[in-house]
């Protein structure tokens, strides 16, 4: 798989495909296009990086159709929808289904490129953030039961003596285990380690190993 992030372009109008994937190169952009949903989803790699531009209105599969397999799968590309028959309705069941915008034909090549950078930042974003979690879950799953449960008391805000009091150990103890959390987590201050377990969530909230 290519790092490289790839526009896939999926539209039924040979002519418009070729307009579309044309402009696109020469803008610089790596450019993947089909001519149906069943083409795309019997091709795709859907971990690859970039995103879509989804034809709305075709024969066989729809744009819709066509999103909603991906998603099926796992296929967190952004999606950009365009479409000879924008209307209302449409607009706002795409944005629904997660599209980062819609465009109605003919659109300009500004435009395209506009709502194309837009989706790849998204992209950006979405594979930094699964690539930190992905890390830091590595970095808890290394935690014995008894530091998850110093972690969850630490970011819930209690002090060494309370934490002592809920566990049975003493104070001295969870220093120790305090010291470890931190140096597992790599986080320099509680502020930091209270920030990690916020956006990783606390699936095992509470104390599980007395």
């Amino acid at each position: 798989m290519s790092d490289t992030p790839t526009v896939i372009l999926l539209d039924d109008d040979p002519a418009m495909r070729r307009s579309v994937t044309l402009t696109l190169e020469l803008a610089g952009y790596r450019v993947q296009a089909f001519a149906s949903g069943e083409e795309m989803l019997a091709r795709l790699d859907v971990a690859q990086p970039g995103c879509l531009v989804l034809d709305l209105r075709m024969p066989g599969m729809n744009g819709w159709e066509v999103q909603e397999a991906l998603n099926a799968r796992g296929c967190m590309l952004p999606v950009v929808f365009i479409s000879a028959f924008g209307d209302i309705p449409g607009t706002v069941r795409a944005l629904k289904a997660g599209a980062v915008d819609f465009l109605e034909k003919p659109f300009s090549a500004e435009a395209l490129i506009a709502r194309i950078e837009e989706a790849l930042a998204v992209d950006r974003s979405r594979h930094e953030e699964r690539t930190w979690r992905e890390r830091m879950c590595r970095r808890r799953d290394d935690l014995t039961p008894r530091e998850v449960d110093v972690m969850h008391f630490v970011t819930e805000g209690l002090s060494n003596k309370e934490i002592a009091a809920q566990l049975r150990i003493s104070p001295r103890t969870v220093e120790k285990y305090r010291a470890r959390v931190m140096e597992k987590m790599r986080a320099d201050s509680v502020a930091e380690l209270c920030q990690i377990a916020s956006r990783l969530g606390d699936p095992d909230a509470g104390p599980h190993s007395r």
